[in-house]
């Protein structure tokens, strides 16, 4: 088994459906819950990216099953979720890591624009998040949703659009935890600050040494750490943990945004 910080049946017996797990943190969440001894099913929309990560757990001793999947698409996300119970009897865990936003000053995001990212960000993980508990979480009393949202948790300039559904996702955990505890499950947000990924590094080729000057450790995050906090949450020993969020972020929240404000325009 892939090492990881856990022990190796930390999470055995469990399974994980991970979206967006083909790179990043997804990718991360996924070998740190497969490292813990979950099984774990990844989605998204590149084939060949959730491979590679099916082939890196097998590669540990683990269980993976890659099922591409448009989470935006109502009927995709039905074939997704039957596909996983069929495999696995049961999903334990969900991960609703995908996401995506795009750069720009707010007076220049279209309705069109807005409406792209919230569908994406909001309105398909909750059509997933929903259908994963009613399908399986709340017929076996139990689960763990993680959503992930964003630090510094404040807004963020030219990401309005995603600064406010990734804030709503925060809030959606919170709402869940407090609806469905009697339901045994639990529901948490993680709040990563910048994570040395293909996405940070598309935003130009300066973003990554300008998002790790706005770290208080000096350093940028990475997918494993993520992961490993995931399969932590998963776990036993992150059993009494529900209705919160929590930041993986260096300290970024902390600190601010640790740039200039804009110059006035007069």
């Amino acid at each position: 088994m892939t090492e990881g910080v856990l022990r190796p049946d930390a999470n055995a017996g469990r399974v994980a459906l991970v979206t967006g797990g083909g790179t990043g943190i997804g990718r991360g969440a996924a070998l740190a819950l497969a490292a813990s001894g979950a099984r774990v099913a990844v989605c998204g929309r590149r084939g060949e990216l959730l491979d590679e990560t099916r082939v890196a757990v097998e590669a540990g001793g683990g269980e993976c099953l890659a099922v591409p999947c448009d989470i935006r698409e109502p009927e995709q996300v039905e074939a997704l979720v039957a596909a996983v119970i069929d495999r696995f009897g049961a999903i334990d865990v969900l991960v609703a890591n995908a996401g995506g936003q795009f750069a720009a000053p707010a007076e220049e995001i279209s309705g069109k624009g807005w409406r792209a990212v919230e569908r994406l960000n909001l309105e398909a993980n909750w059509d997933l998040t929903s259908r994963v508990a009613t399908e399986s979480m709340i017929p076996s009393r139990g689960g763990l949703i993680v959503f992930v949202g964003f630090s510094p948790r404040r807004g963020i300039p030219t990401f309005a659009h995603a600064c406010a559904t990734r804030a709503a996702l925060e809030n959606l955990a919170s709402s869940l935890a407090l609806e469905w505890s009697r339901y045994g499950i639990r529901s948490v947000c993680l709040s990563c600050g910048p994570i040395e990924t293909e996405g940070l590094a598309s935003y130009g080729p300066d973003s990554l040494e300008e998002s790790r000057r706005t770290v208080p450790l000096g350093r940028l995050g990475t997918a494993g750490e993520v992961g490993e906090t995931v399969a932590f949450l998963a776990s036993p020993g992150g059993a009494f943990i529900t209705g919160t969020t929590i930041l993986v972020d260096g300290g970024v929240d902390a600190w601010g945004l640790a740039e200039p404000p804009p110059v006035p325009e007069r």
